[in-house]
């Protein structure tokens, strides 16, 4: 294999030239790419790595790609002065002709630059160049501006070879190759410097041996200044598995009770809450630090109410939330309910499979993509998840008609019960912060839904209405299913 080199900025301009008229209109399309609706006004590539010999058929570069966009309105002035543009990585093949089999992962064909003549396109749906990236993470070391490490230390002796690649279709703000029905690659796509939870949290527990989450078999970095940047993480692949979310709709689809497994799910997610708090530190929240939660959440529900109408009458009503909680920790009754640690972050029906086994495992611990990484690695109260995944079981119910708000209510106590029977406590225990991050999870979902999936904003303004009023409105049912 070619000793790849990150090429000095004159080879990166050529690049450049040939690559900016592709990526100006191929980027904003791409489900990862986060400044939609925003348009892009130049590129500048931060790293340039051949991970095959120049002039290779086909050839393979891995470029880190900074996209300069105009901020939202809504951004502090503060961040205007100094902006800091997006980090993307890209993943290209380059042919001089693209085979029919190849022509979904077509980027463009080049008019000009370095790559005059050549064709572009996105790599990883290229058997050939998956399985060479594959190849790469056995080997720890650098190559260029990247750095691959294998979870023993030495050689991936664990990391099979001959493994047939195949990229997942469901793209959602990263991309995964799954190699044989033994391994997944999650390559990220917008990159931060420091650690992703999402490789942090797996090697963690993989330090506690917890069976719950797949551990790490190797991951890529690269440089990125005073911290690196998390690149893609690759662990074994829970073969055969099913979608915590598909499953419960086809439950639902059958009139069936899915009350067995809603519990299954809260002793496995306790199990892993408690495999974090013994892993990494946990702390207690004092007043100042919750007040400082409750302007958080404050904040983001002045803005969801600015962007988003249908959510401005319930405001006054769902401030009501974040005030108990306030009160509570003024008044000195936090106790156990406001101890604070690593969680998931991120909590939903989708981010568990399980396995022929019956077993449940828990994946993607990158939190919301959308917040800062340092606000995705602070120590959260495990409500934060618990109130994710009772989110998650009412848009299940939300999703078949007609609308079953009893499902989700069973489902929503046998999770909780579940919860109990491992961690001691039940998290309706403590009503106030419960609600409190019920209410921000769902004033999250709204500001979504409105930008992306309009459709669905009835099914987080039900819930709005009812964490508002404490009453259920059946509302209109979204057009289309998750």
């Amino acid at each position: 294999m070619s000793e790849a080199v990150t090429r000095p900025s004159a080879h990166s301009g050529a690049l450049l030239a040939s690559l900016d008229p592709l990526l100006r209109g191929w980027l904003p399309r791409q489900r990862w790419f986060a400044g939609k609706g925003r348009p892009v006004t130049g590129f500048e590539i931060a790293a340039v790595t051949e991970l095959l010999p120049p002039g290779a058929e086909p050839g393979l570069l891995h470029l880190l790609v900074r996209v300069h966009q105009p901020l939202p309105a809504a951004t502090p002035a503060a961040d205007h002065e100094h902006p800091t543009p997006d980090c993307y990585q890209l993943l290209l093949g380059v042919r001089t002709e693209l085979p029919p089999r190849l022509a979904p992962a077509l980027i463009g064909h080049v008019a000009a630059g370095a790559l005059a003549g050549r064709t572009v396109y996105e790599a990883l749906h290229d058997p050939r160049l998956a399985a060479l990236l594959l190849e790469r993470l056995r080997q720890p070391g650098r190559l260029g501006a990247l750095r691959f490490t294998c979870a023993d230390g030495t050689a991936g002796a664990d990391i099979p070879t001959g493994l047939t690649p195949r990229a997942l279709g469901a793209e959602q703000s990263n991309s995964s190759i799954v190699y044989g029905d033994r391994l997944i690659l999650k390559v990220f796509r917008r990159v931060v410097p420091g650690i992703n939870p999402d490789l942090e949290l797996p090697l963690a527990l993989a330090g506690r041996d917890c069976r719950r989450v797949p551990p790490p078999a190797a991951w890529m970095t690269a440089e990125g200044g005073a911290e690196p940047l998390v690149l893609g993480v690759l662990q074994p692949y829970v073969a055969g598995a099913a979608d915590g979310w598909e499953l419960a709709l086809q439950v639902l689809a059958k009139g069936e009770d899915f009350s067995a497994e809603a519990r299954a799910l809260g002793q496995a997610t306790a199990e892993v809450h408690a495999a974090l708090a013994a892993a990494l530190p946990t702390v207690t929240l004092g007043r100042a630090q919750v007040e400082g939660l409750v302007r958080g959440m404050t904040e983001r529900l002045d803005a969801a109410a600015r962007a988003v109408p249908a959510l401005r009458p319930y405001a006054p009503a769902l401030r009501t939330a974040y005030d108990a909680l306030a009160d509570l920790a003024a008044e000195g009754g936090g106790g156990s309910g406001l101890t604070a640690q690593r969680v998931h972050g991120d909590l939903h029906l989708g981010q568990f499979l399980r396995a022929p086994s019956g077993e449940w495992t828990l994946i993607d611990f990158e939190g919301e993509p959308a917040r800062p990484l340092p606000e995705r690695r602070m120590p959260q109260p495990p409500a934060r998840d618990v109130a994710g995944m009772l989110r998650s079981f009412d848009y299940a119910s939300r999703s078949h008609r007609p609308w079953s708000p009893q499902w989700a209510a069973t489902c929503r106590a046998a999770y909780c019960t579940g919860y109990a029977d491992v961690a001691g406590l039940d998290p309706r225990t403590s009503p106030v912060l419960l609600r409190a991050h019920e209410t921000d999870k769902a004033v999250y979902e709204a500001l979504y839904e409105a930008r992306h999936r309009p459709d669905w904003l009835p099914v987080p303004l039900a819930a709005l209405n009812h964490l508002a009023t404490g009453e259920d409105a059946p509302g209109p049912e979204p057009d289309t299913a998750l």
